[in-house]
């Protein structure tokens, strides 16, 4: 039954909500990866190896910046975007190699509500399309989710870009809309689409999840016996 005031509906009570914490700036480990904060000093070098892996620049095509002239415009740019608390960056490592080959990041974060975003979303050549980094998102939903306790985590994305729409809908976001005309990129217009996951669905993400990273769904190549099926999708 509907909640109302003066005959008006309006929302469940939350019961016992208190703001969350700030997500701290530790690593998240996992089988595959491991994500750290990011430090420029200690991942520029790796970080501009797994740029030169995408000679055409492919992987910048949907971001605000990049692709960059040269190492130091680059290294410049880390410095500028590390130890920040919103954007909170991280690098991934891949653990088989030990380099760091990806950057993303919290962002939009609002302990008040709980509700926080992922983005800035950098997978180089090296990560994309492998174990890790599906991996490294799940290191994220973990921390939102079971350290954090927020309510909410989103995903936003260039409307165009069906890459990002598709993985968004495999780690079990929910589609919610469109933005019109929301954002001006390199002198672009921009769309922007909507996908979340909140707490009540997260029980389920997570055990698919925890499922599909099983090593028992790899073979000794490392190869997936079973896709991840996530319930939720939109």
């Amino acid at each position: 039954m509907t909640d109302t005031i003066l005959g008006e509906p309006i929302g469940p009570l939350v019961p016992g909500w208190t703001p969350r914490a700030r997500p701290p700036a530790t690593p998240m480990q996992g089988r595959t990866c491991r994500l750290e904060p990011l430090d420029p000093a200690r991942h520029a070098a790796d970080l501009w190896q797994a740029v030169q892996a995408d000679a055409e620049g492919r992987t910048w095509i949907y971001l605000a910046y990049g692709p960059f002239a040269d190492e130091a415009a680059y290294r410049a740019f880390l410095d500028g975007i590390a130890g920040k608390d919103d954007p909170q960056f991280f690098t991934v490592i891949d653990m088989a190699s030990g380099r760091a080959v990806g950057v993303l990041s919290f962002l939009r974060i609002d302990p008040a509500n709980g509700v926080i975003e992922v983005g800035h979303v950098w997978f180089s050549p090296l990560l994309a399309r492998t174990t890790a980094a599906t991996e490294a998102v799940i290191l994220m939903m973990r921390r939102v989710f079971d350290e954090l306790g927020y309510r909410r985590f989103e995903w936003k994305c260039n409307a165009l870009n069906a890459p990002s729409r598709r993985a968004a809908v495999r780690f079990g976001f929910t589609f919610e809309g469109v933005f019109r005309q929301a954002m001006v990129v390199h002198g672009r217009n921009r769309d922007t689409a909507w996908y979340a996951l909140i707490d009540g669905e997260w029980p389920a993400v997570k055990a698919e999840a925890e499922r599909w990273l099983a090593p028992d769904n790899f073979d000794a190549d490392g190869r997936q016996k079973t896709p991840l099926r996530m319930p939720v999708a939109g």
